[in-house]
């Protein structure tokens, strides 16, 4: 399939509120199948339709033993807390320090059309929180305790 370019900021279409699918078509299908290859070619473990100038509210993971591709994402539960590094496809090189929830639930649907929800913690909700957040317009980097850069 396809590989998407990934958009760096201060690209404006990261900082949109992305629109919500209202039909599942093979179009949408197509976008998220290279989403998929996109995230795998950048050896990420998560990518969201912004990143790739697509403002719609579609996401895919993989923290390295599952694929998973949620439309219209909604955290509907959090609990706990953790405090990890992130870094993003979309800021190269940057590295943060965040707090997340250890534990969420998510709600959305599958490529199939059906309602899912997903229990996640540990790094799995981080990727998911992270993800979700870019479907918002936010970046890891306005909610960091503290950032550094790295070489690439």
């Amino acid at each position: 399939m396809a590989v998407y370019k990934i958009l760096v900021d201060p690209d404006p279409v990261l900082r949109q509120k992305a629109v919500p699918v209202k039909n599942i078509n093979a179009g949408i299908l197509r976008v998220l199948e290279n989403m998929r290859d996109t995230m795998y070619a950048a050896d990420g473990v998560g990518l969201a339709g912004p990143q790739i100038g697509i403002s719609k509210r579609i996401i895919v993971v993989d923290p390295g033993d599952n694929l998973i591709e949620i439309i219209n994402p909604e955290i509907i539960q959090s609990e706990g807390e953790q405090t990890g590094s992130e870094g993003c496809l979309s800021l190269p090189g940057k590295v943060g320090w965040l707090k997340r929830a250890q534990k969420i639930v998510v709600k959305g649907l599958n490529p199939q059309g059906e309602n899912i929800e997903l229990e996640a913690s540990d790094s799995l909700a981080k990727i998911l929180q992270h993800e979700i957040d870019h479907l918002n317009g936010i970046l890891f980097a306005d909610k960091a305790i503290k950032m550094r850069t790295e070489s690439i």
